[in-house]
């Protein structure tokens, strides 16, 4: 098998929203409509692997760019088929998303992910979540494991720091005004601390 990163196009629509959603069946990732991936399609990216043999093609992995703000943008929806994990498939469709955001003047890069050692290898850190931009947020409240939350996040900066930069604290990395996540924050906070409700 050969397996080749390129943008997606609209015949792999299908492919990708059957696995997105096998998977968040699974609730290991967030379920996507087929019309919110062929609105987002061109910021989505896929591993074609190709069988000379037969000569034909099949999606064996993907993932897309989701913009936070006008310097950071996510990684999202990654998945590899089950048939072709363990291949290094997602370390070639890291780098090719992150170089994609590269190209789109993006100065970081993060995403939340169930294998922070996955991402830390491909050259990421683990961050607080709460240091990355509220908008996250808007996809993660639909998610059945928003108050019992397992993901970790994790960022890797595309511009060079300034050699004399004051070095921050790891809540908070200088795109968010306070205001703008502390409700969030506490009120994710106030729901962990409730007692369970026994229906």
């Amino acid at each position: 098998m050969l397996i080749t990163i390129r943008p997606a196009v609209e015949q792999d629509v299908d492919a990708i929203v059957e696995m997105v959603n096998r998977f968040a069946a699974q609730n290991i990732m967030l379920p996507r409509s087929e019309e919110s991936v062929r609105r987002t399609l061109a910021d989505w990216l896929v591993a074609v692997a190709f069988d000379p043999i037969t000569g034909t093609e099949r999606v064996a992995g993907f993932g897309s760019l989701v913009a936070l703000s006008e310097t950071l943008v996510e990684i999202r929806s990654l998945a590899i088929h089950e048939e072709f994990q363990g291949q290094g498939i997602g370390s070639m469709l890291v780098p090719a998303l992150v170089e994609m955001a590269r190209e789109r003047d993006f100065e970081q890069v993060c995403a939340l992910t169930l294998r922070p050692s996955f991402f830390t290898r491909l050259g990421f850190e683990i961050v607080d979540r709460w240091s990355i931009s509220p908008k996250v947020w808007q996809a993660c409240i639909y998610c059945a494991k928003f108050h019992r939350c397992d993901e970790v996040a994790v960022l890797m900066p595309l511009v060079a720091r300034p050699a004399k930069e004051e070095i921050k604290a790891p809540a908070w990395n200088g795109l968010l005004r306070y205001d703008a996540w502390q409700p969030l924050k506490l009120a994710y906070q106030r729901k962990v601390d409730e007692p369970a409700k026994v229906r």
